[in-house]
Formats: structure tokens, sequence, C-alpha cells
């Protein structure tokens, strides 16, 4: 075990545990919010992400950026960052949405079994991820780089980067925007509501199919914006890129409470962390086995979570 290096390279480990949690973290919203209103878990969900990264390359092919040389003008940057985060939203939210329509809707209709929809989950996640798999011949696909990776500001003897502030900021924002709309909304009442009691839910008034919709529709929405940021960040994909991320978003939900958003922030973040300081311990060989092992351990000894509040027992 290397102790000394992780002590030497502690905070620098902690941006880095930060940048990454922040991204687990938008991708375990999606997991927890549909878990929080259908008790499922939609395993597709990590393709939705996948969907995502391909939306980021081809936002930069339709506006035309093709190369290598980062954005230097402040405006064009912006530009180009909303641009992509925008595409990366709009192709995960839709798919997101379709794939409700397609694979959970109908089953629900029939009233199937959680379990047939778990299935259908795990199908749908193949399919999505061997379809692309096709289209892109099973090769990585790379992303200009659009951000100068330059240290703004030295802390405590780690250096931070412009994309990891980037990637943290931009994530804790978008989580912030979901929380207050899950919480201040009618729309977000709707959720808790069905999330709470469907049934009593559905006798108020409230469009059960709609707020499905929505939930799948947030949920995709925050996926994208964490492809977005994967993209800027580590600047490749390819169609099996959701799978081990997805694994490691899933864990976070129920690290931090699954069907509880903040627990998915506070869950993503504290894998984050774990996950890099455990790979530093081990020279990285056993980085991706670290969220496993993190999942296995929170089912055996606190299954809830961290914070262990339901969606529909949240309060603002």
């Amino acid at each position: 075990m290397n102790w000394e290096l992780l002590v030497d390279n502690f905070w620098s480990l902690t941006i880095g545990g930060l940048t990454a949690g922040s991204i687990y973290a938008l991708v375990a919203l999606g997991y927890t919010l549909v878990y929080g209103v259908l008790r499922l878990i939609n395993f597709a969900h990590s393709e939705i992400f996948m969907i995502g990264t391909f939306g980021a390359v081809w936002a930069l092919s339709w506006i035309g950026i093709d190369g290598t040389v980062a954005i230097k003008s402040g405006a064009a940057l912006v530009g180009t960052v909303a641009v992509v985060i925008a595409v990366c939203m709009v192709f995960s939210g839709a798919s997101a949405v379709a794939l409700e329509r397609i694979a959970y809707r109908p089953l629900r209709k029939r009233g199937a079994t959680r379990l047939a929809a778990l299935i259908s989950a795990i199908g749908a996640s193949l399919a999505i991820g061997e379809l692309f798999g096709l289209m892109v011949d099973r090769n990585p696909v790379r992303f200009t780089r659009i951000l100068e990776r330059n240290t703004l500001f030295t802390f405590l003897d780690a250096t931070v980067r412009s994309d990891q502030v980037l990637v943290i900021v931009a994530a804790v924002v978008m989580m912030v925007c979901l929380d207050q709309f899950v919480q201040r909304t009618r729309l977000g009442r709707g959720i808790r509501a069905v999330s709470q009691d469907a049934e009593t839910a559905t006798l108020m008034g409230v469009n059960i199919d709609r707020v499905i919709m929505l939930t799948f529709l947030l949920g995709g929405l925050m996926a994208g914006g964490a492809a977005a940021l994967y993209m800027i960040f580590f600047e490749v994909t390819k169609f099996s890129v959701g799978f081990v991320l997805g694994v490691k978003a899933f864990t976070a939900a129920v690290l931090g409470g699954i069907g509880n958003l903040r627990g998915a922030l506070l869950g993503g973040l504290a894998l984050g962390l774990i996950e890099n300081y455990g790979a530093t311990l081990t020279d990285g060989k056993w980085k991706d086995v670290i969220a496993f092992v993190v999942l296995v351990a929170v089912l055996m000894v606190r299954p809830t979570g961290i914070l262990g509040e339901k969606l529909g027992r949240a309060r603002a």
C-alpha cells in the first residue's frame, strides 16, 4: 500500500476525485429518479449517457470544429461549451423518453411485474450498446479539445485546472437546479406525490404517464449534461463507455440513498474520492473494482445508503 504517495498527493487526488464524482453524481440522478417513482433499476440509463457522449462529438462536427487546438476566445469558448452541453442533453433526454415509451410503458400498461421491466431494461441496454458498436465499428471516437487545460490556481499544493473547475461547477449547478425543480415546482410536486403514493396521486388528479415521462426526461437531461462534461474532460468515447461508468453511478446512488436526489450528489462525490484514494494505494490496478466493493459493502452494511430518505419524503 502506497500510503506515502497518498499523503503526498492527497489534495490533488481530492480535486480529481471530486471531478470524477461530479460526473458519477449527475448520472446517478437518473437512477435515483426512476427508482424513486417506479421502483425500477433502469440499467439502460448507462446507454442514455453513452448516447450523450456521441452527441458531443456530433455537435462539434455540426458547428464545424475539427482539430486538436483548444479554443482560446472567451465568447467562442462559452458558446461552444453551451452548444455541446445543450446537444448532449437533447440527445440523452430524447433517448430516455423514447426508452420509456418503447421499453417500459407497454409493460406497465399490461400490468407486467417489475422483473419483466428489469429484464426489458437489460435487453434495451444491450441492444442500444450493440447498435452504436455497429455504427462506429467498435472503435473509440475522439473528441476535439475545446478547452485549454490551464492551471487556474493552487490549493494546498494541488493545482486546479480549468477543465476540473468547469466539470465541478457545472455539475453542481445542474444538480441544484434539478433539486429545486423537484422541490418547488408543480411538476416536481407531482413527481414526489407519485413517488410517495401513486394510487393516491392518481385520485388527486396527477397524470401518472406524464409524471413518469418527465422523470425519464429529467434523468436523461442530467445524463446528457454528464456526458458533455465527461467528453470535455476525457475527450474520448466508445460504444461501451456507459457500462463501467453506469455501475459506478448506480453505486453512487445506492451509497447516498437511492431514491434521494441529494443522496445521489453525496454518493457520487464520496465514490469519486474513495475511488481516487483507493487507486493510489493500489497503483491503479484495482480502480474499477473499488466501485464494486463499495457497492457490495453498502448493500451489506447499510442498504438504505448514507441518507436513506425516499424521494417522496424529501424536504426542501
